[in-house]
């Protein structure tokens, strides 16, 4: 097997409060293969993009790593003083944030803003970097470069700035790109150009790719597998295909049953009751034990750790000691 290009393990994050501190992310644990595309879902709040941040070390005071480890490439990241981390940071690992303009200075032409990141992170001559810049441009689809780049940023449309802002990030062609919500505002047409720029950029430059989004059509049409998150925790983690198609954890269940469907009428969306907890509010046990229609005495004392079903891994009571046969006797409606 390849070896993992990026491996998390046990990855939690606090927040200093006057009160103590809170923890966002709880033990959360992935590996993601040179190529791959992992998608990351669940309700907002969840921790989706706080994971993200984590990984490429921008996380905001009072915001911190409390345990676990990071590594890229083997070399252990989580740790590195914040000049060892701004290094790697554009140069293997390239971020692509929701909001493209928090990304370009509205200040500076396009293509002086790529100019100057490919300087900064590449031995190439100006002339060659100016050259890179067109070439990046022609290949996330902007048309007629030669002309667009020296536009500034308010001159494009809302999906020609998140196609410069994933130029941005492939200047110093990383290894790793995370991608947080590339494709929300943007409209269906414009989704789809987006969604073949990222698999393309995972195809042919052999990156890995975090796709973070609430969006299941987004990750079913791009990822490879699938990572179902829950107030700071991986539910289920899987091929993409077996999650949309079987899911296994109760709330990745939910999840998907309140995809609509072109398959049958349905007189309404299935619904998850209730609300994802709040950080000073996680239950013992399982988080999800309030809302679960399959919840047992267990769930609400002891905290499931990700068991393998196959493939997958499912952080759920039901798929250990036999529980699968047996939770309908002690559910509670």
């Amino acid at each position: 097997m390849t070896a993992p290009l990026l491996s998390v393990k046990d990855l939690r994050v606090e927040f200093a409060t006057r009160r103590g501190p809170l923890t966002a992310l709880d033990g959360v644990s992935f590996d993601l293969a040179p190529g791959e595309i992992l998608g990351v879902v669940g309700e907002s709040g969840a921790g989706k993009s706080l994971t993200g941040l984590a990984i490429i070390g921008l996380l905001d005071p009072p915001g911190r790593i409390a345990g676990g480890e990071i590594r890229l490439a083997g070399e252990r990241i989580d740790n590195l003083p914040p000049e060892a981390m701004r290094k790697i940071r554009g140069r293997r690992i390239g971020m692509i944030f929701q909001d493209p303009l928090t990304s370009l200075n509205p200040l500076l032409r396009i293509g002086d803003q790529l100019v100057e990141t490919i300087l900064t992170h590449t031995s190439l001559t100006q002339r060659q970097a100016r050259e890179r810049a067109l070439a990046l441009l022609t290949e996330v689809g902007i048309p007629a470069p030669e002309k667009r780049i020296d536009g500034y940023p308010h001159e494009f449309s809302g999906g020609m700035r998140q196609r410069v802002v994933i130029a941005l990030a492939l200047c110093a062609e990383p290894a790793l790109v995370i991608a947080d919500e590339p494709t929300t505002a943007l409209d269906v047409s414009v989704q789809a150009q987006i969604i073949a720029v990222l698999k393309r950029l995972a195809r042919e430059h052999h990156a890995a790719v975090i796709l973070i989004t609430h969006d299941m059509g987004v990750i079913a049409e791009t990822a490879d597998r699938v990572a179902v998150m829950y107030a700071g925790r991986i539910a289920e983690i899987g091929r993409v295909d077996e999650v949309v198609r079987d899911p296994l954890h109760p709330y990745a269940k939910g999840l998907m049953a309140a995809i609509p469907t072109l398959e049958g009428r349905a007189a309404r969306l299935a619904q998850i009751p209730g609300a994802m907890p709040r950080l000073s509010a996680i239950p013992p046990g399982c988080a999800f034990n309030p809302r679960c229609p399959n919840v047992f005495d267990r769930c609400r004392i002891e905290r499931p750790p990700p068991l393998a079903i196959g493939t997958r891994r499912a952080a759920c009571w039901l798929y250990d000691r036999g529980e699968v046969a047996s939770p309908a006797k002690e559910a509670v409606s």
